[in-house]
Formats: structure tokens, sequence, C-alpha cells
């Protein structure tokens, strides 16, 4: 993959008018909201955004109210990709040059509604899909998802006294898509908000379908503070649990890399789903992460040294099958 400097986005020239506005539901420090919030704000007001069932419609726009500025809609989980379809084809009937989106989350983009973003990506429907990705299904009770990385704890991978956590890797969406031959593919993190302001921006400009997967931390899923969203975003990429890269027509380029690998361990500490994690899980997961690390920034490089903080033997399995709520 080719290694780029991005240029220095237009920051000033982002509009100070929010399309998704104060008063809505979202739990505090909520990456999901600050996310969406951002997004809609840098395509602005000739705008419409389709949820599918997920936390961005129950906080955002409950019946009979809504924080949307912008047309909204929803319909059922496993819609996105088709539903989208549907409303750039009635705007282009009637005339009206809108810029239809799709935000939906992983167990909607991953897992149930893969099917029909499939499909609008194969036929290179005019329209952005947004994938906030915040790694389990969230909204009906912290249920694993393809997203959910290895070894984190959710309600249906529990840390038990055989099996601690998931034991599966992440699906990688955004290769998938971009093998769709479609003309944008990108991956975006909010901690690295000049990146992501970039592109949006280019998404924007572009025609046909277009691809944005965003990192979105939660508060309850993740078991992490509040003010802890945007720093686990940053050590996500600093670790190389997310890579910042984009894929235009065909042509994929790193678009952020970090001057070193961290350890692991740095973005697991401050993460509550983790704190079960064994010493033999990090370093599966740390020898995951260098075979990443290589095939993103063409690099070889040794896991670096992990050091686990043990907890208080309070803090151990106490035969509850929901260990970690």
């Amino acid at each position: 993959m080719t290694n780029v400097r991005s240029p220095v986005a237009g920051l000033r020239n982002v509009s100070r008018e929010d399309m998704l506005v104060h008063g809505h539901g979202a739990c505090p420090g909520c990456g999901y909201a600050a996310t969406a919030r951002n997004i809609a704000k840098i395509l602005g007001p000739e705008t419409v955004v389709y949820v599918p069932a997920s936390c961005l419609t129950v906080f955002s726009a409950t019946y009979p109210t809504s924080a949307w500025k912008i047309p909204f809609l929803y319909t059922a989980f496993e819609n996105t990709g088709a539903v989208i379809t549907g409303l750039k084809a009635a705007y282009r009937r009637r005339g009206i040059d809108a810029n239809v989106v799709g935000m939906a989350g992983d167990g909607g983009s991953f897992d149930i509604g893969l099917q029909a973003l499939s499909g609008a990506a194969e036929r290179n429907e005019d329209v952005i899909y947004v994938c906030l990705d915040n790694e389990a299904y969230m909204n009906t009770g912290i249920q694993r998802s393809s997203a959910t990385p290895f070894g984190a704890w959710t309600t249906t991978t529990p840390a038990g006294l055989e099996i601690q956590g998931n034991r599966r890797f992440k699906k990688d969406l955004a290769a998938i898509v971009a093998q769709h031959d479609v003309p944008y593919v990108a991956t975006l993190s909010v901690a690295h908000f000049t990146d992501f302001v970039k592109k949006v921006e280019k998404a924007k400009s572009m025609s046909g379908f277009r691809f944005l997967h965003c990192l979105t931390p939660c508060v309850p899923g993740w078991r992490i503070e509040p003010a802890h969203g945007v720093s686990i975003d940053r050590l996500a990429v600093e670790t190389g649990m997310w890579t910042l890269y984009e894929v235009e027509h065909g042509v994929p380029r790193v678009t952020y890399r970090p001057r070193k690998m961290l350890p692991v361990t740095e973005y697991l500490g401050l993460q509550g789903r983790f704190k079960h994690i064994s010493e033999e899980d990090v370093r599966t997961l740390q020898s995951w992460l260098c075979g990443k690390w290589k095939v993103h920034y063409d690099e070889e490089v040794e896991g670096p040294p992990c050091i686990i903080v043990r907890k208080d033997e309070g803090m151990g399995h106490d035969g509850d099958p929901l260990h970690g709520l």
C-alpha cells in the first residue's frame, strides 16, 4: 500500500452549522454521535440521511422529536443499501441533487445488512454509505458482531472460565467493499480530524458509490470513561488496531502512518471489555497486528513488549456468565 502525506484540508471552510443538533439522547462521550454529527455538518444542508435500527435511530429521532435539521428516514435493520438506492432514484426523478447518505452500524453493515450493502456497491449507486463501527450490537445489549475484535468481552462472548471473550478476528469490511471496484473507500477516525474532514469532503465531491468506515468508541459497550473516546481512537491507530487509508478508483493509499507501533496493551488497558485478557491472548493479538502492519505499511515489525497490569483478585471471574457488566 502506498504511503502519502495528506494535504491540510480546509478546516476553516467547514460549516459551523450542525445538521445533528444538541438535545439528542446519546451517552456522554458517544463516538457514534460525534462522528455522525461531524459527517452531517461537512455534507451540509443538501443532505438526506437514512439510518437503520441502531443507537443512532434511538437517540437522534425518537417520535415525536428529532435532533436532525435535515430529512431523516429509517426502516428495517438490513435495508440500508436498498433504501438509499431508492431514495437517490426518487430524488433523481424529481430533479433534485441531494447527498443521499446511509449511516449504519457494524451489525447493520458487517452482518445483517451486508447483502444490501454489496448490492448497492456492485451497482455503483450514487450514494454515500457510512459504517459507524462500535464493534458490537450495542443497541440491543452488546452482542458480538463480526466487527468485534479478538479477545473482547460481549454478552455473547463472555469472559468465562474456559473461553475468555471473542475468539475471532475482526472482519476487514473496507477491503471487501473495495473489491467491488467502487470509486471511493476510506477509513476514518475523529481523533485524526484533518484526515477525517478531507475524506468526507472528497466523498462529497465524487459520484458513484462511496464507503466511509468510521471507528466509533462506545462508552457502555467498551467499558470506557466518557472523556477517553478520542484518546482510544488515537491509540487504535498507533497500535495498529485501526489503519487510516483510502482506496480511490482502485488505488490504495495510507493517509496516516504512525512513527512506531505502540504495544497493543496501551489500547486494551483503557477498556473494561479487555480487562480479563490473558498474556497468551495478548501475544496472539499482537502477532496478528504485526502481520496487519506489514500488509498496510509494508514494514516488518517485531511485536513491541506488552505489559499486562494485573488486576486485584476481586476483579476475577465471579461465576456470572455476563461477567463484565
